[in-house]
């Protein structure tokens, strides 16, 4: 199909993405850092270019720079998660051909490489990734079952309630699943990677000229989505002149593009997630009334994985056997020890942290079975906290939900202090928007320096 290099200083994500290229016939090399990418571009021609922003070694519009001196041809695509206008000009005058936002959606990656490619995403072509979903078996995942089960064939539009991490887009494509639109498009966006300046033209699309940088027309998401379902992962995030443009759209069934001067119709079922309490947000004059009434047709709430205890290790088999395929390994089961601590942590991040912590386990296990040893310290640490005497004052050591408070905490005070008070590389590395952040400052009473 052709050959594909990533420059990331992620290893994980570099290998999940190798992985999901290399079934989709594509030819991919792996680079973790500006100078090893450069050492491979001299070694063959590249038809596509992953580039990170961020590098150790690099800032990926300099890189980007570089590379372009040698590689004219290249498709170079420039990965970020700060998506702002600066950073998507300053890419595309540098020579990239497009910015996408992590995390990356592989299917809309796909079609940006077919359509160099000018080949379509007929049958042949689909992205070859099989859509599962553990539904676990405590009481409130076999209510969210239902719930999906009844609103599915319907029209209406659903908004999806839940802490980050819970599994709200998994429980959005299973509507979708279930839909009379399955064999259209699901979208997915995440508004907290959205600025300002650039959600207009991410949601509705852009015409070329319409700003400095927009040398080409970009189709918006709400055309990707046509006949198929939007999903729009925490709206709250969305700015109030934004929120207007997306009433009008959900009303009037159009969308205008910016800098252009006709209405383009558009049918899409909308699933949109939060993890706030819009009904709040409405209160304090953040979120429109009339927008949340649109979007609340139906509501589902997601229960977080503390509150859900019987489904820990059912989630934690499935995650391993995903991460066996994916980094090619063989890891048959976990100790005894890492099931009593996976059963009694509070699990923060929920399931996308229970993800990363089980894909990291397997890769840095070396028999069959997962040890604590190779457990993050927040974990390997949990059993000691827990019983604690000091920590137990006042409180019983059985209690989750005071655990889970005290581990998240320190969590949040570890992040601020490793990166020097900066929220959103904080925010970042606890996998969560700023927003959430903020939030949990308040609830924790961290003082902000």
């Amino acid at each position: 199909m052709g050959n594909v290099l990533i420059i990331d200083d992620d290893i994980t994500f570099n290998l999940m993405l190798k992985t999901f290229l290399e079934k989709n016939n594509f030819n991919v090399t792996q680079a973790s850092s500006g100078k090893s990418g450069l050492k491979e571009i001299s070694k063959k021609d590249f038809e596509f270019i992953l580039v990170d922003l961020r590098l150790p070694d690099y800032n990926g519009v300099d890189l980007l720079k570089k590379i372009k001196e040698t590689c004219k041809n290249s498709l170079i695509l420039l990965m970020t998660s700060y998506a702002d206008i600066k950073t998507a000009v300053s890419a595309i005058k540098a020579g990239a051909y497009d910015y996408i936002t992590k995390p990356l959606d592989p299917d809309e990656l796909l079609k940006t490489l077919y359509k160099r490619k000018n080949l379509g995403l007929s049958e042949e072509n689909q992205p070859k990734r099989d859509f599962q979903y553990v539904a676990g078996g405590s009481e409130a995942a076999k209510k969210i079952e239902e719930y999906v089960s009844l609103v599915a064939p319907t029209a209406m539009s659903v908004l999806v309630l839940g802490e980050s991490g819970t599994g709200k887009e998994y429980i959005s494509r299973l509507i979708h699943e279930k839909s009379k639109r399955k064999d259209m498009p699901f979208v997915a966006v995440d508004c907290g990677a959205l600025s300002k300046d650039l959600a207009a033209s991410e949601l509705f699309g852009h015409v070329k000229g319409s700003f400095t940088g927009a040398v080409n027309d970009k189709q918006g998401q709400f055309e990707a989505a046509h006949k198929g379902t939007l999903f729009l992962d925490e709206i709250g995030n969305l700015s109030y002149e934004i929120q207007i443009k997306l009433l009008r759209a959900i009303q009037e069934k159009k969308i205008r593009k910016v800098g252009g001067d006709k209405d383009i119709e558009v049918d899409v079922r909308l699933i949109t997630a939060t993890n706030e309490e819009l009904s709040d947000a409405v209160k304090r004059g953040e979120f429109r009334e009339d927008l949340y009434h649109r979007i609340n047709e139906f509501k589902i709430e997601v229960s977080p994985l503390r509150k859900r205890v019987k489904d820990v290790i059912q989630f934690a088999n499935y995650f391993l056997q995903e991460a066996n395929r994916e980094l090619d390994k063989n890891i048959e089961n976990f100790s005894e020890e890492v099931v009593a601590i996976f059963s009694g942590y509070g699990w923060p991040g929920n399931l996308r942290e229970m993800k990363n912590v089980i894909k990291r386990a397997v890769l840095l296990t070396q028999g069959t079975t997962i040890e604590k040893d190779v457990l993050p310290e927040e974990l390997s640490g949990y059993l000691n906290l827990a019983k604690d005497p000091d920590h137990s004052e006042g409180h019983d050591s059985q209690n989750l939900k005071d655990v889970h408070q005290k581990v998240e905490k320190e969590m949040i005070i570890n992040a601020l202090e490793q990166f020097k008070y900066n929220k959103s590389k904080a925010a970042k590395a606890l996998n969560i928007d700023r927003k959430t952040l903020y939030n949990k400052l308040k609830l924790y009473e961290i003082e902000e320096f």
